[in-house]
């Protein structure tokens, strides 16, 4: 398993990227892993706005369908829509195939996510 340094973690796999406040979002290699082949990835729409935890699309694997949540709240400013034709490059690249560019609304909700050693942590508690 693959854990990027310089990422936010949340207990559900997905990571966030901060610049500035725009917030990356995407799925962790633990969450590729055990979702197996993405085969479709339903992506938020521009414009919406969500609360952290929120669902915000849907990944389909050959294995299973997951949500997509949120770890941030904030406006969605763009999608990934490279997936739209691509969805395995969850798989073959999950640190740089983000889903959602969310504008944060409160960058002080990344103080509830973990780090890379944090979250390292978790994955080996869950197993």
């Amino acid at each position: 398993m693959q854990v990027k340094e310089g990422l936010y973690y949340s207990r559900e796999h997905e990571w966030v990227r901060v610049e500035g406040d725009l917030a990356y979002i995407g799925i962790t290699d633990h969450a590729q892993h055990h979702l197996g082949d993405v085969v479709y990835v339903e992506l938020p729409a521009v414009g919406s706005s969500f609360a952290a935890n929120e669902v915000i699309g849907v990944i389909e694997s050959v294995k299973a369908v997951a949500d997509m949540h949120t770890p941030v709240s904030g406006t969605v400013e763009q999608v990934n829509s490279e997936l739209e034709g691509q969805p395995q490059l969850l798989n073959s690249d999950p640190y740089g195939a983000w889903i959602a560019c969310l504008r944060l609304e409160n960058p002080a909700e990344l103080n509830e996510l973990m780090d890379a050693a944090g979250y390292e942590a978790f994955c080996r508690e869950q197993e």
